[in-house]
């Protein structure tokens, strides 16, 4: 992929990058199934009935974030299985959901996991097929130790991780079902919120191709927000800068949110935004206005939950639907969609086949009480994303595995 000239927009992101093993072609997508069995006459292969296959998938996906076989933390705290071609920079905190029915107040067993904007993306990265680094600081507690252990489990690469010794690791509590999901940080004065762009003196970017940031971090300390504003500005080198907006109200209390987002998010080539958090922002989720709003950043990604997303790229618009999920809780599935949408880019997909594979990665979180889930069966993502519009339209993911919808 070649470097994207900000003087020269018109030029775009070249796309023309071989495609991982996980976006190859295989067989072209078919009618909708139920029970295995294939409803119509379909004179093309059929997507698979794969029930065991997705209750095994989603059943793992809530124990934890996926682990990759083999992989551990080494003595000093980080792995190495390649070169990374992707950075995702932020803070990362523990995360406690409920390991019971009931009211939060009744609770009183709860499963420890990780959350964290920039480390799901992460997450995600590794199992779509993109070596990925998670860049951030976490305090020398036994909560900072088990998130650098967990996601170094999920394949991330912690090695850039710092160890704050007077500082502790944030943690968040979440309380969700469908309808969306109540969450209470823990995370001032965090170890996280006291990185700086002097971080950026021992981050190795050789070989990557990624750089993913969001509006988060600017909130949480004059030093990040500086952190962010070097990043964006720092020379690219042929790589990528991305910024999910990441709109958090609360961590934005004297009012400067607006302002700031909409000026970091003018200086990266790829932002992502959901239209809800850009109304509440800017006044408008008009992918155009937006753009203009913004300056016109290479691409812009307008996300609109079960409405679909729109990405205008250079001047041209393309659009496409979300796919029909059976939503167990919302959080974390923008997270999701940035990895699938960023994986795409780096992979040379065509801008629907980007999008669409956004919405698959969101599907699968969606399907879980988890930040992260594992990809869905890559035969199934193949078909999908081979599908074409009546297809995909007639197809609902569920706990059990598709259905039409």
């Amino acid at each position: 992929m070649s470097p994207i000239r900000r003087p020269h927009r018109e030029a775009g992101i070249d796309l023309n990058r071989q495609s991982s093993t996980s976006s190859r072609a295989a067989s072209s997508a078919s009618r909708p199934i139920t029970q295995g069995v294939v409803t119509g006459t379909p004179t093309r292969p059929p997507l698979i009935a794969y029930f065991a296959t997705a209750v095994a998938h989603f059943a793992c996906s809530r124990c934890s974030i996926p682990r990759v076989a083999g992989q551990r933390r080494d003595a000093e705290g980080g792995r190495t299985p390649g070169v990374a071609q992707a950075v995702c920079v932020g803070e990362s905190m523990a995360l406690f959901v409920p390991a019971e029915p009931g009211p939060a107040r009744q609770v009183r067993t709860w499963r420890r996991t990780v959350g964290g904007a920039e480390s799901n993306v992460a997450c995600h990265l590794v199992a779509l097929g993109v070596p990925s680094r998670w860049v951030s600081a976490v305090g020398a507690d036994p909560l900072g130790a088990a998130l650098l252990d967990e996601l170094a489990g999920a394949g991330v690469d912690v090695g850039a991780v710092r160890v704050d010794p007077e500082r502790q690791t944030g943690l968040y509590l979440k309380e969700g079902d469908a309808a969306g999901s109540t969450v209470r940080y823990y995370r001032t004065g965090s170890a996280a919120s006291a990185m700086g762009p002097d971080l950026l003196a021992g981050l190795d970017l050789t070989g990557v191709r990624l750089v993913h940031l969001s509006g988060i971090t600017p909130a949480l300390s004059r030093s990040c927000h500086d952190l962010v504003t070097a990043l964006l500005r720092a020379p690219r080198d042929g790589r990528i800068v991305s910024f999910d907006v990441n709109w958090r109200p609360k961590l934005w209390p004297d009012g400067d949110g607006p302002r700031v987002l909409a000026e970091l998010a003018g200086l990266a080539d790829v932002v992502l935004v959901g239209a809800d958090e850009a109304e509440a922002l800017w006044g408008t989720g008009d992918p155009a206005a937006l753009a203009e709003r913004l300056g016109n950043p290479p691409a812009v990604v307008v996300k609109r939950a079960e409405h679909g997303a729109t990405l205008l790229e250079n001047g041209t618009s393309t659009s496409a639907a979300a796919l029909a999920v059976d939503v167990v809780e919302p959080v974390g599935a923008g997270d999701a969609f940035a990895a699938g949408f960023l994986a795409a880019t780096l992979r040379g997909d065509d801008p629907r086949t980007r999008l669409r594979s956004g919405h698959l990665q969101a599907a699968a979180t969606l399907l879980t009480h988890d930040d992260v889930a594992p990809p869905l069966p890559a035969d199934v993502v193949t078909r999908l994303l081979r599908a074409d519009d009546a297809d995909w339209a007639a197809t609902r993911l569920t706990a059990d595995g598709l259905v039409p919808a």
